[in-house]
């Protein structure tokens, strides 16, 4: 395995103030700043809550409103801060509630293989005292480099925790092409969410190979469409930020007032109510807390200044500029201007309105052959939208019946008749929908990366949860048909069993059965964590889970890998029986292949650390993940928890560390601990231990494992030494002092894995 090589910088290009344009009201004769203050910087417009200086801006709400007018640069730039880190605004919108920025990018150069430079101290930001905050949908997540891994992680709010990413690879610079989208070649993207109040961003790269053409990687948060991949991004120290973003990357930021709410109708207005003018009226902010104010309609101007909405004179404006007469129509009438509108009225002799049809004369013979002819092209207007549905109808089919043909429907009935498989129910788009109420929200089980999941009931009234993927690509497509036999093969009581298929669609769907009593994960850590859960429950369902592991690795015609196996996988019936979920898009193996599969599906707190360097995923992967499980049964604590001063920790680390002390027992749930049932949480300390070694060879396989699962729920008061002579022994800590010194020798790459992890959580 190559030595991976990971190095966190941390972005902190300053508070990550964002957004868009002040527009209209410039235009229009009066000033958007509070009388007497400069309405400009350079080229940008400042309007109030904003302005130069504290006397100019609304302080009062938020310091950050006092912006700086640097005057050394010719034009004058804006910029919004503090003394420490000043970001120059390019744009400010009061109408849109967005401010665009020029934020520094995060870089990182290497001059030889391990010699690097970095671009800034560690650190982070935070922008919970300010009015500003990233726009979700404007802005998103770029990494730019070979061969590395970005990540992004922060608060949303004040305590949530939220991480995303994305990696990027290539081989050499011939690999990629200018102008692709950033899809993971020589660069990739990833969204970000809303009411991110802060973040910080990490690298993780393997630059052994490519860092005499790629000395350079670049992470930042941009705004949607402003970057695009050229092949001389990769090359030079620092050539990207010197060729394309010296003054920055442009991001937007949605602002708004940010120590308040809209008034409840009937209520008093509180003192500060920042929506001071007549003719305005208050919105609530769209990311994150406060609210906007805006000019009703037909007035604009600044809602935040006393008198600061004007009415538009619609009818100056006709006069002015030819496109608004479409804007505000009156054909052949007398505009008359009023409060908020206007009026179009028409001549003597004319009628009808003016704003609509135009003021026309009585109706004539002309008008009549005209409506006669008119009611004619209706009708003929009718048949062509009939004749046009029954090509459109015709053509729909034709497409749901090549999908089907693409997804391999054919080849399935083929194999079905060949093989005799009469365990798969192949379902149209029809069926589906009608079990999902047309993909009712309320249907919804959960969203996750690859797609949604929907409960749904079939005709014969049986209980089922449908996947929807988002997408899929070619390859997997070829191998659908053959994964769906396999798959609809498998017969495990703990295994969440298939029961068919939709082809007819671009994105076929898998049909699993219904289980009842959700997942593992809210039965250890929900709303009712406080019920108390005995040992022998929490034994079954180590067991059972692991035979379903045993079952899918060893059982099957193929070796099926879960690859994402974690407590929110693993579902519950009414008698707590556990059945695994989510393999349906595991990485199959065959039998005889000895490669590793290059794929990496794990989540956070549960990814084997070897797989998280290699990006290589083994049976032994499962067994990992499968230890942190059994970890979250013996402790009743989340794969990433917060500790006792409120840190964010990685279960499986703090464990092994513990464990390395010999103090492991402080970490287990008090709730099952006493003389009685002490030597089967150590033994059961013992196996997850040896399903968390560091190195997968190292590991016992999942079939062990289920044979000691068995062994202590068979005989759990045996002593501690009865099982030296058992199949699992040999992948034993035995607790003796070798094995701490094993430990301490092999955990190394695990426990520098593990930190990059809590760091980026914290």
């Amino acid at each position: 395995m190559q030595e991976a090589l990971a190095l966190a910088v941390k972005l902190i290009p300053g508070i990550f103030f964002l957004a868009v344009a002040v527009q209209a009201a410039a235009s229009s004769g009066y000033s958007l700043s509070l009388p007497g203050c400069p309405d400009k910087c350079g080229n940008i417009s400042i309007p109030y809550p904003f302005g130069i200086g504290p006397s100019c801006a609304a302080t009062s709400i938020s310091r950050y409103f006092n912006l700086t007018c640097n005057k050394t640069f010719q034009p004058p730039r804006a910029m919004v801060g503090d003394s420490e880190v000043l970001v120059e605004i390019t744009d400010i919108s009061l109408e849109r509630g967005e401010m665009r920025v020029l934020s520094p990018v995060s870089y990182i150069c290497f001059t030889a293989n391990t010699t690097f430079i970095k671009s800034t101290e560690d650190g982070g930001y935070d922008l919970r005292a300010t009015p500003f905050l990233p726009s979700p949908s404007r802005n998103h997540f770029t990494l730019i480099g070979c061969n590395t891994l970005g990540l992004i992680g922060g608060y949303k709010g004040n305590v949530s925790h939220y991480v995303t990413g994305c990696y990027s690879y290539c081989e050499s610079i011939d690999s990629t092409s200018d102008g692709v989208p950033c899809a993971g070649l020589g660069c990739c993207e990833a969204a970000i969410p809303t009411d991110l109040t802060t973040f910080g961003v990490m690298f993780e790269m393997n630059q052994s190979k490519v860092w005499s053409f790629n000395p350079c990687f670049y992470a930042m948060v941009s705004e949607v469409g402003w970057y695009s991949f050229q092949q001389k991004d990769l090359v030079g120290h620092l050539g990207f930020i010197d060729d394309r973003a010296q003054r920055g990357a442009p991001v937007v930021a949605d602002w708004a007032i940010r120590n308040g709410s809209c008034p409840e109708e009937g209520k008093d207005i509180p003192g500060d109510y920042a929506c001071i003018s007549a003719n305005s009226y208050c919105m609530d902010a769209n990311n994150g807390p406060g609210y906007l104010c805006q000019c009703s309609k037909g007035y604009e101007g600044n809602p935040y200044l006393l008198n600061g909405c004007q009415d538009v004179d619609e009818c100056a404006l006709r006069k002015q500029d030819p496109k608004y007469e479409d804007m505000y129509p009156c054909r052949k009438g007398i505009c008359h201007n009023t409060p908020g509108g206007y009026l179009c009225k028409c001549k003597l002799g004319k009628r009808s309105d003016g704003t609509n049809y135009g003021c026309r004369p009585l109706r004539t013979t002309a008008e009549q052959v005209v409506i006669g002819t008119s009611v004619s092209a209706i009708a003929l207007m009718a048949l062509t939208c009939v004749l046009a549905m029954q090509v459109q109808r015709k053509r729909h089919k034709k497409d749901k019946d090549e999908y089907f043909k693409q997804n391999g429907g054919l080849k399935l009935y083929d194999e079905m008749r060949s093989r005799k498989v009469d365990t798969i129910r192949i379902l149209t788009e029809k069926d589906i929908k009608k079990a999902t109420d047309n993909y009712s929200e309320d249907r919804v089980l959960g969203i996750g990366g690859h797609g949604m999941v929907y409960r749904g009931t079939l005709d014969d009234n049986k209980e089922v949860a449908i996947k929807k993927s988002k997408v899929i690509n070619d390859e997997w497509r070829e191998e659908f048909v053959n994964e769906i036999i396999i798959l609809s093969q498998i017969n495990h009581r703990n295994i969440v069993r298939l029961i068919g298929c939709c082809l007819d669609v671009h994105v076929p769907m898998l049909v699993y059965e219904f289980v009842s009593n959700g997942t593992l994960s809210e039965f250890l850590h929900g709303t009712d964590r406080r019920s108390p859960i005995p040992l022998d429950i929490r034994l079954k369902i180590a067991t059972q889970s692991a035979e379903a592991l045993a079952y899918l690795h060893s059982s099957t015609s193929r070796t099926i890998l879960h690859g994402d196996f974690k407590s929110a996988n693993i579902l519950l019936d009414d008698q707590h029986n556990a059945k695994v979920a989510d393999f349906g898009a595991s990485a199959l193996k065959s039998m005889n292949e000895s490669e590793f599969i290059m794929f990496v599906q794990g989540t956070l707190g549960y990814l084997d650390p070897e797989s998280f360097i290699s990006h290589c995923l083994t049976d032994k992967s499962d067994v990992y993940s499968f230890g942190v499980v059994l970890l979250e049964l013996m402790t009743r604590k989340r794969a990433i928890y917060a500790n006792n001063i409120n840190e964010n920790e990685s279960l499986s680390y703090t464990f092994l560390l513990m464990f390395d002390q010999n103090i492991h027992r402080n970490m287990l749930d008090r709730e099952i601990m006493d003389k009685e049932t002490m030597v089967v949480l150590e033994k059961l300390s013992i196996l997850a231990a040896n399903c968390l070694r560091p190195r997968g060879d190292d590991r016992p396989t999942m079939k062990e494992v289920s044979e000691c699962l068995q062994m202590i729920r068979r005989h759990p008061m045996h002593a501690a030494s009865d099982h030296k002579g058992d199949n699992y022994a040999h992948h034993n800590y035995e607790g003796s002092t070798s094995m701490v010194v094993y430990l301490n020798e092999m955990m190394y790459e695990s426990i520098e894995t593990s930190r990059l992890v809590e760091d980026l959580v914290r």
